[in-house]
């Protein structure tokens, strides 16, 4: 099967177990790009609690921006590297007040999505994935994001070359897939990695995906 069919099949099964993903109401995109700095290798829980807290705290990015260094990173403590993740926030915070007079993103979609991709990632601490989420889930526009899930099971598959890292995974799966599935292709994959093919002792025997895995067809699995 050639990897655009295969693909295709992957997605098509998927809908089958997970469903179409939900109705999504979006960020705005500058609260998209904070709230997925928080999410950097952390959990959805944690990431949320940080979040909230900071919000609650500071309810405007212009008070997130000038606040105490200090303060910034107790309240996102829950989200870990907090004493990373603080200083990055109000970074770039001050450097699209600088750039663009205001606390906002939405210049980017007068912009052709990889001028858009160079602008997030040109700020410290944005890679592919977090900009990919704001440009998709927020500004619409075709750019699929790879976590460490979808990296996982599509080298598996072998959708992606085996030795394939993630930030290459991003172009390849961008030009595989058609874009009006990036979104559900993207949130079922997550699915399917959390919990069946898993890092540790997937769940080859219970798996959908099982005669589509190059992995388990050579007897090994690409962690």
């Amino acid at each position: 099967m050639e990897p655009r069919e295969k693909a295709l099949e992957v997605h098509r099964r998927l809908l089958e177990i997970y469903g179409d993903c939900p109705k999504y109401v979006p960020k705005a995109p500058l609260d998209e790009l904070i709230n997925t700095i928080l999410s950097q290798n952390t959990n959805d829980r944690n990431r949320d609690l940080a979040y909230a807290r900071l919000r609650e705290r500071f309810p405007t990015w212009e008070a997130v921006r000038d606040a105490p260094l200090a303060a910034v990173t107790d309240l996102i403590r829950p989200a870990g590297l907090s004493t990373t993740k603080a200083p990055r926030i109000q970074e770039a915070l001050r450097r699209i007040t600088a750039e663009r007079g205001a606390l906002n993103l939405d210049f980017l979609r007068q912009m052709p999505v990889d001028e858009a991709r160079r602008w997030l990632t040109g700020l410290k601490g944005v890679g592919p994935k977090t900009a990919a989420i704001v440009l998709l889930f927020t500004l619409g526009m075709p750019a699929f994001p790879v976590d460490t899930h979808i990296h996982r099971v599509t080298r598996r598959l072998g959708l992606i070359p085996p030795r394939t890292s993630r930030e290459k995974a991003h172009e390849l799966l961008e030009a595989l897939v058609p874009p009006r599935i990036y979104r559900a292709f993207h949130l079922n994959l997550i699915e399917h990695g959390r919990h069946t093919c898993r890092a540790r002792r997937p769940q080859c025997e219970s798996c959908a995906l099982r005669d589509l895995c190059d992995a388990r067809a050579e007897g090994v699995l690409a962690v």
